[in-house]
């Protein structure tokens, strides 16, 4: 199973291919439902990672996708220009979780 990476810019694009995720950069709604809805179609895709940006375009989309999707992982990342928080809340739920404070 693969990482696939749907972003609203370049540099995370780019960042990500580091490391050898692949992806696609969609800056309008109907773009990205649709490189959503083709994503979301691909067998070797376990876990599909998407920019803050983008969930904000089509929330009510992702968060159904989110219940109803069995074969895959989708997850909101941070980008350079995103909210910040989501990471604090990340590592609060985490530090919650195993009862070690992150730093």
């Amino acid at each position: 199973m693969k990482f696939y990476l749907l972003s609203d810019n370049t540099d995370t694009q780019m960042g990500l291919r580091l490391v050898g995720i692949d992806g696609d950069v969609v800056h309008e709604r109907n773009e990205f439902l649709s490189a959503l809805q083709h994503t979301v179609a691909r067998p070797d895709i376990g876990i599909i990672l998407i920019t803050s940006k983008l969930v904000e375009l089509a929330p009510d989309v992702i968060s159904e996708m989110k219940l109803k999707n069995k074969r895959q992982i989708i997850l909101e990342i941070p980008d350079r220009r995103g909210n910040s928080t989501l990471g604090e809340s990340i590592d609060a739920y985490v530090s919650e979780a195993i009862g070690v404070k992150l730093s």
